[in-house]
């Protein structure tokens, strides 16, 4: 999966991912990018369950979002470690 660009709710617990691009309307990219979901961020999912909401940590900080949310979080997955 490393390299193709996935939805930040296809990962799993203790993968990371590199911000792509925000994908939605005007309100929910501010809403996204205020929060810290920003082209270039590392997220790590710290849980995601296949259903409802997820946590993931981003810039320091653990942020839980629903899952029509994280869909809308266009990532590039990395591997442990990598760059």
């Amino acid at each position: 999966m490393e390299g193709e660009l996935v939805p930040l709710g296809a990962l799993g617990a203790g993968e990371i991912g590199v911000v792509e691009r925000l994908a939605g309307g005007r309100g929910l990219t501010s809403r996204l990018a205020t929060l810290g979901f920003t082209p270039g961020a590392r997220v790590n999912m710290v849980q995601n369950f296949g259903r409802g909401p997820v946590i993931v940590m981003v810039r320091g900080t653990r942020i839980a979002l629903g899952r029509g949310e994280a869909q809308k979080i266009i990532v590039t997955p990395i591997a442990e470690g990598g760059e």
